[in-house]
Parts: structure tokens; sequence; C-alpha cells
């Protein structure tokens, strides 16, 4: 080839491979003839040229080859190098297996074995063929079932071979678990800024020979990822994720993994994200276990997400805490996406920021599909209302979170004329509803949130027996601000174990943050029952739970309501937190009266109903409704229109349930 001629380096990197084989052959060969007549001296000019050859090829090479890289890497003795080239000439060379099996003399040995490399190799060493030695430790080369150890056949791993050709593939063995992790250019400056902080982290600490474990915590999964990225790409490391609960349990198959990873991390410049984030202190332990030996083990870049701060291991560790993108942040970014079309919505921008609380992929998802629903109408030109409403009601859609079995989203239907209610009691609930309308340009334009961070949120407690419409009022505010509305049953968020409930009260309100959604707790006596004077640790670590429940409700954005029977169990420093509280009296008979009128629905038969006969029964709003139902199911299976029978029978069944005694007076004249 000619000086003005190149190849490219992976011709270059094969014909070097292919030189190194001609000169492990040229080896097998001198050792063979030596077997066959020890006094006949080899022509080692044969073995000077293969060297040469070799020489030339490594000059021809643009940079290092993929072999010597492996040998720097690992630090491997030449012995190494050519007990490896071995293995490396039986995958290349279809005439290497009856050289080995000449070498061997015997034609059951046609493979490379410890034994044949011991004989035929310079510098041979016993070192090298343990456990501990690089090839093994590694898994350069796998030694397969043999009768000895020195017999036994040896390979190469496939993705050695792989790597010495000049490709590069994830190994099949961290396939299983490992995958990719791609840069995410869109992300906040703010978290930006964090991954050069980390970045400069591992800098520093790799200048002072310690290698840190870097921890992201917080519940914005797709952020820390986002961060541990570019993280990567400011070291110049290609990164991979990795979920815990796909460690294995079974400790050989765990420490492969570890091996596997880090010659991978080491070979190929990788760094591993740990997704932990669903693991909690009642996880299974061999999960913990698992994770914990993974840290201690590996020597490679890696960065642990979780929501929680701290886990068990004793490698060091930094932790970062990971937000969601600054709400001036969020603000500018929908201002940019805004004017992608004609109209001027700048002043939506902080309305929604101040409700729902995004991070930036969900915000370039939700404004994708967005327009996606606009190029779907058939309306070619859109008002600034029309586009504000489809906005809101998809980041309604992309903020919802599945809370398991600790919350129930209710649909509300329900409007301000379905709420039979004093004009006083009104009055509030239109109160709440302003203040939540109004936040953004109080807090916000108005610099109201300058003052103070904490009580940003409006918190109300509704009080009355059951059935006096405190939940249908629920409704009507989620309807009526177009919020997603959550009832949590604190009977279930409650759990004996001291530190569990706050625990599960956190996760409720963070995941209703990104929404600003309206949460219900519903049946407060639950927790509000426990209040007492302090005379034991029982009582005072549920007079906490009470305290901690108040003050995550000041600082959640949105509108928190809780519902009790017991108002009496309410002392003045409940009080005192809360931003209101609406007593629904049980209705008198004007109201029942208003109750009767809206239960039946005009599409609903019915024959001579009196409704102030009806309003006669002492039942409240939502006991109305269970008989005004259960008389229709019974009309409707007699095939007719509803009429007083039904509803008399309906009332006596429900009366039975309560426990109650139907009197005369309340019945007085029905069927006259």
């Amino acid at each position: 080839m000619s000086g003005g001629e190149s190849i490219s380096w992976q011709q270059a990197n094969f014909n070097f491979l292919m030189a190194a084989i001609a000169s492990i052959r040229q080896q097998i060969n001198r050792y063979i003839a030596f077997l066959e007549d020890k006094r006949k001296r080899w022509d080692e000019q044969q073995l000077e040229a293969t060297f040469a050859q070799l020489n030339e090829a490594k000059e021809q090479m643009p940079s290092a080859s993929a072999l010597e890289h492996l040998y720097q890497t690992f630090n491997l003795e030449p012995f190494e190098i050519e007990l490896l080239l071995l293995c490396v000439a039986m995958e290349l060379d279809p005439t290497f297996a009856q050289l080995c099996a000449d070498a061997q003399k015997n034609d059951n040995l046609n493979y490379p074995t410890f034994s044949l490399a011991l004989a035929v190799l310079p510098e041979a060493n016993w070192e090298a063929i343990s456990s501990t030695g690089s090839l093994r430790y590694w898994h350069l080369i796998e030694v397969q079932p043999g009768p000895t150890l020195l017999t036994s056949p040896l390979t190469l791993d496939e993705n050695i071979f792989l790597y010495l050709m000049g490709l590069s593939f994830i190994d099949r063995r961290l396939g299983e678990i490992i995958k990719p992790l791609p840069t995410e250019e869109r992300f906040a400056p703010s978290h930006r800024h964090l991954a050069q902080q980390l970045a400069a982290t591992w800098i520093e600490g790799q200048e002072q020979k310690q290698y840190p474990l870097l921890q992201l915590s917080g519940d914005n999964l797709a952020a820390k990822q986002a961060i541990a990225a570019k993280t990567a790409e400011k070291l110049d490391l290609r990164l991979a994720r990795l979920s815990v609960s796909t460690l294995p349990s079974n400790p050989e198959r765990l420490d492969l993994i570890v091996r596997l990873w880090d010659r991978e991390a080491i070979l190929l410049g990788k760094g591993l994200l740990i997704e932990c984030d669903r693991l909690t202190e009642d996880s299974d332990t061999s999960q913990t276990e698992a994770l914990s030996y993974f840290l201690e083990n590996s020597a490679s870049f890696l960065i642990l997400s979780s929501r929680e701060r701290g886990l068990l291991t004793e490698r060091p560790m930094i932790t970062f805490d990971v937000e969601k993108p600054t709400q001036s942040e969020q603000e500018q970014l929908w201002k940019m996406l805004f004017s992608e079309i004609d109209l001027d919505l700048k002043g939506l921008a902080n309305e929604i920021v101040f409700q729902f609380n995004m991070n930036y992929p969900n915000i370039y998802a939700t404004w994708t599909e967005t327009l996606g629903k606009l190029s779907q109408t058939e309306t070619e030109t859109f008002t600034v209302k029309e586009v504000a409403q489809i906005l809101w009601d998809t980041c309604r859609l992309q903020a919802r979170q599945k809370l398991d079995d600790l919350v129930q989203r209710i649909e509300p239907k329900a409007g301000w004329g379905d709420l039979v209610l004093p004009e006083t009691q009104k009055q509030i609930l239109e109160e709440i509803a302003l203040e939540v309308r109004q936040r953004a340009k109080v807090y916000q334009d108005w610099g109201f949130n300058q003052k103070s961070e904490r009580g940003l949120g409006i918190s109300a407690l509704f009080t009355g027996s059951s059935g006096t419409g405190k939940t249908l009022a629920a409704e009507i505010l989620a309807k009526e601000l177009c919020l997603d509305l959550y009832r949590i049953d604190l009977s279930t968020v409650i759990n004996k174990y001291i530190g569990e409930t706050e625990k599960n009260l956190r996760r409720v309100f963070d995941a209703a943050e990104a929404g600003g959604a309206i949460l219900l707790f519903d049946e407060a006596d639950a927790l509000f029952g426990k209040r007492t004077e302090t005379k034991d640790s029982h009582d005072r670590y549920a007079n906490i739970e009470v305290s901690y429940l108040l003050q995550k409700m000041e600082a959640y954005r949105g509108l928190a309501i809780l519902t009790t029977n017991i108002p009496e169990a309410l002392d003045r420093a409940f009080k005192r937190r809360l931003r209101f509280i609406v007593q629904f009296p049980f209705p008198d008979f004007a109201q029942r009266v208003e109750i009767w009128q809206k239960m039946f629905p005009p599409q609903m038969p019915q024959a001579d109903l009196d409704i102030q006969k009806l309003a006669q029964l002492n039942v409240s709003g939502g006991e109305i409704r269970n008989i005004a139902l259960k008389a229709a199911f019974l009309a409707s299976e007699k095939g007719r229109a509803v009429k007083m029978t039904d509803l008399l029978q309906a009332a006596r069944s429900e009366y039975r349930k309560l426990e109650k005694t139907l009197t005369s007076d309340e019945i007085k004249d029905w069927l006259s």
C-alpha cells in the first residue's frame, strides 16, 4: 500500500488482529516442529517475519487498536494477551482447531487450553490462569466444562470478540436488565445547572482518588433521568439505566452482573443510572440486599435515583434534591410554545403554571396533545378562550397520577343549582371558588407570595351529619373550577405503625401537587378523634399526625377539604389553621321540599307525587336520594310510573337501614 493511501480504522484493526493471530500460529508451528524432532532447529526467520508484519499492521492503525485498548484497560501481561489471541484465532481461523490438536497430540483436544498456552507461549505464568487473574475475573475468556482445569476448552467471551473486531454491543446478559438512556435536551436551566454540579463533583472525587456515589432524590423521575444523562454527557460517558427490581437475588448471578457491567463501563466508557424510586423500607429485603451489593462492589460511575434521601450502602454518597422546574422556567417555556400559534396566550401562562406544576417533558407532551386536539376539530379559527379551555383540560389529564388504593377520583357532574343550602353557606363556597380562581393574580402578580411561601394553599373544613351535601359541594367546586377531585378515605391512610400515616399523607399530597387537584379528606373524625391530651406516646404520635396533615394542607398549592361529622372534636388550633369552615345543617322542611323537587329527573314517569308530603320525612339530602332511587327501581320492576306507594315502601326500607322509626306524622295523608 502506497504512503498516500489510507484505510479505515475498522479495516486496519482487522488487519492488525489477523497479523497478531499469525504470530500465534507461527509459535504453535515452532512448538509442533520441536515435538516432532527436538534436534531440528526451527527457522526463526519465519517467526521474525510474522512479527515484522504485526509491527507494520500496527503502524497502519490511525489510532490504538481494540486489542491494544483492551490490554491497556485491564493491564494485561504479554502472556495473557497471547493466551487471549489463542481464543481469537479459534474464532477466525477455520484450520486452527486441527493445529491445536496437533500441538497437544490429541485429536480430542482440538481447542485452546491452559495446557497448550503454558507449553507454547513465552513468559507463561500460573497466576494468569487463576480465577483472580484479569482474564477470568473480567470474563474475557471462559473455561468450559472439561476433565481438568488445564485441559478444559477455553473460549473467548462473545462481547470481547465483538469488541476486538471493532464492534460494540451491550452484553446479552446485561441487555436483559440494563437499557440505554438517551440524552434529553429539553430540560430546565436549573436542572442543567444541577447536571454541571454533579459532573464537577465526580471530577473532584476522581482527582482525590475517591469515587463517590451520586444520588438524585425526589419524585420527578423524568427530570432525574435528564439530569443524569446530561451529567454523563459532560463526563464523556454513555449512560444506561437499571431498575433495581430487575437485579437478581442469586449471589453468583448478581456477582456476574456487577463484573460484566464494570467491564462494559471501563471498556466502553459508560455510566449507570440505578432507579430505586419504588424502593421503600417495606420492599422485599432481597432487593435492598442486591442493591447494596451492587453499590458497594461496582467501581463504575453510578447515579442513584430514589424518592428518599439515603440508602443502605457503605460507599460514600452525595445527594442532590431534584425539584420541578421553577415557576419562572415553566412560564417561559409555555410562552415560547404559545408563540407557535397566532393567538395572544401570554396571559394564560401564569394561570397554567400556578395551577399545574409540571416538568419540561410533560409540558411539551401537553402542548403537543393540545395542538393535536385543535387539528381534529372542524373549526379553522379558535378564540383565546377556546384554546385556553382545551389546554386546561389537557393539563389536567397530563397531571393525573395513580395513587393506588389511597384515593378515589370523582367525576364531578353537579352544579350550583343542585345544592340546597342556606345562603350564608353558599356564599362561603362561592368565596372558596373565588380565591382558587384568583390565586395566581393575588399571589404572583400582586406579590403576596413574596411575603411568605407558607399558607398559599386553601384549606377548608366541611362539617355536618351524613347526607347534608358535603361531598356534593366538593363536586360542585371541582366542576366550577375545572379541576380533578380526589376523595381520600383517612381510615385507609391512617396506619398504626409510627410514621406510616405521615408517609401515606405525603404520597397523596406529592402526587396531587402536579395538577393542583381538589383533595377531599373524607371522615376526618378518624384522625381528629385521636387528638387528645398527651398522656402517653400513642397520644403524642396521634397529635403529630393531625399536625402533619394540617401543615401539608397549608403548604399544598391546591384546595384541600376535610369533612367531619363531629365538629366538636376540633379545637381552636385547628380552626386557626383552616381558611374556611362551612357548616352543613340538617335540612329543614323548606329545604327538603327543594331537595325533593330537584331529585327526580324530568324523564322519569311519575304519578301524582306530592312533594309537600314527601318533605315531611325527617331525612337528609343523601337519604332523600336513596329513597327516590329505591322507589324508581320498584316502579320500574312493575312497569309503571313512580307512585307515592313506591316512595312509602322505599322510605320504610331506608328507615330500617338507619334503625329509625317512621312516625305516623311523617307519612300523614300520604295515601289519601
